[in-house]
């Protein structure tokens, strides 16, 4: 299985992914580039911005990446 269907299949059953989650799933460490991919074959897919801690405490701004029109994106992969 391809990195992009890796993420595709993570979108559709757990309707999002953030870059921690691709990485210590499925050893991905360029979610943003499998996103761009995907939105280039037509996947609805939105960006989200969010605001956690880092590992020393600080605040910081990551990446969540969801499923739009859950029911459009799985049409799209058969």
């Amino acid at each position: 299985m391809t990195q992009n269907e890796e993420v595709l299949r993570h979108l559709l059953v757990n309707g999002s992914i953030t870059s921690r989650e691709a990485m210590e799933k499925y050893g991905i460490m360029r979610l943003g580039a499998r996103i761009y991919e995907l939105k280039k074959q037509g996947y609805p897919i939105k960006t989200y911005l969010r605001i956690g801690k880092s590992r020393n405490g600080e605040s910081m701004v990551y990446a969540e990446y969801r499923m739009e029109r859950q029911e459009e994106a799985r049409r799209l992969w058969r």
